[in-house]
C-alpha cells in the first residue's frame, strides 16, 4: 500500500477493497474521507484507477470464461505472462485444466518462475505441468463431475470463474426426430418485454432482435443458442420462447447434432431466463 501525499496534512491510497482510504500523515486511517479531500485531483485520480482496477478484473473474469465455454486450448507461456498480474491470478487460480495429455488434469494453484503450472491433480497431489497448451475444460466434458466436485470442496476450491459448480444440462438420447427446438423453458411471462431483454443483458447474454443468444465454440464449431424473447419494440407483457441453435451459416440445427457445450450453455441460458419470470399468487396461481 503506498500512500500518496494530498496535502492539508493528509494522505491518501486505495485499500484491499479498491476504497480510497485517507489519514493523517504517518497517522492512522480515518474512516471517511476528509471533506476537504473529496475534490483533491489525487483524490480523483485514485477513485478513476479503482474503477480501471475493478474493469480490469471483470475483464479478466470474463475472458477466462470464454476461454473455458469454448474449451479453446490456452498456452501455457501465455497463462505465465499474466499470473502476476492479481486480476488475471484470481481468475484463473483454482480452474481445472487439462494438459496435452487428456489424463493430465489438476487444479491450477500457481506458476513457478520457469512458467512451469503447479497444479493439485485429482489424487491430492501437487504436481508440475509443461505443457506447450492447456484447455480449461467445460464441467461437461469431465468426466465423473460429481467426484471431481466433491475433491474441489475437500480441497477448499474457490473459482472466481464458475466452471465445477456451473450448472449443466446432458442432451437427452432420445429426441424427436428431425426436432430443432426445446420448449422446456418456454411460457415463463413477464410483465414487459424490456424487462425480458433487460435479464438477458444483465446475464451476460446478447439481445439480437427478438432473440437473447449465446455463442459457444463446440467440437471445434461455432454454435449459437438463441431464445424468442418477443419482437423488439413491442411494449407490452411477454413470454420466453422456444430454444433453438443455429451453426456457423446460421442454419437451424437438428438437436441431435447439437454438440455437449453447446447443449448445456443454450439450457442454462433458457433457464437462467425462465427463472426471472413473474409468478402468479393466490387461487389462480
Amino acid at each position: 500500500m503506498v500512500w500518496l501525499d494530498a496535502g492539508e496534512g493528509y494522505e491518501v491510497t486505495l485499500d484491499d477493497g479498491g476504497r480510497v482510504v485517507a489519514r493523517r500523515a504517518g497517522g492512522r486511517v480515518l474512516k471517511t474521507v476528509p471533506k476537504a479531500l473529496r475534490d483533491d485531483p489525487g483524490v480523483d485520480r485514485l477513485k478513476q484507477l479503482s474503477e480501471w482496477l475493478d474493469r480490469h478484473a471483470d475483464a479478466c473474469v470474463a475472458q477466462v470464461d470464454a476461454w473455458m465455454v469454448s474449451s479453446l486450448p490456452v498456452p501455457a507461456t501465455l497463462i505465465a505472462k499474466v499470473w502476476p498480474d492479481e486480476a488475471w491470478r484470481g481468475a484463473l487460480r483454482d480452474m481445472a485444466v487439462v494438459g496435452e495429455d487428456p489424463d493430465e488434469v489438476g487444479f491450477l494453484r500457481d506458476v513457478s518462475e520457469d512458467g512451469g503450472l503447479k497444479v493439485v491433480d485429482l489424487d491430492g497431489e501437487t504436481v508440475r505441468m509443461t505443457p506447450r497448451t492447456v484447455t480449461l475444460p467445460h464441467p461437461v466434458l469431465l468426466p465423473d463431475l460429481e467426484d471431481v466436485r466433491e475433491f474441489a470442496a475437500e480441497l477448499g476450491i474457490t473459482q472466481r470463474v464458475e466452471q465445477i459448480h456451473r450448472a449443466t444440462w446432458t442432451r437427452p438420447e432420445s429426441l424427436a426426430a428431425n426436432a430443432t427446438e426445446v420448449r422446456d423453458y418456454a411460457g415463463g411471462k413477464f410483465t414487459s418485454r424490456f424487462g425480458l431483454a433487460a435479464r438477458a443483458t444483465g446475464l451476460g447474454y446478447r439481445v439480437s432482435g427478438g432473440y437473447a443468444t449465446c455463442k459457444v465454440r463446440d467440437g471445434g464449431r461455432s454454435t449459437e443458442a438463441s431464445v424468442w424473447i418477443g419482437e423488439p419494440y413491442w411494449d407490452g407483457e411477454s413470454e420466453t420462447g422456444g430454444l433453438s441453435w443455429h451453426d456457423e451459416d446460421g442454419r437451424a440445427m437438428r438437436l441431435d447434432g447439437v454438440g455437449p457445450v453447446a447443449w448445456s450453455e443454450g439450457m442454462r441460458m433458457a433457464a437462467a431466463l425462465y427463472a426471472g419470470r413473474t409468478i402468479e399468487e393466490g387461487g389462480n396461481a
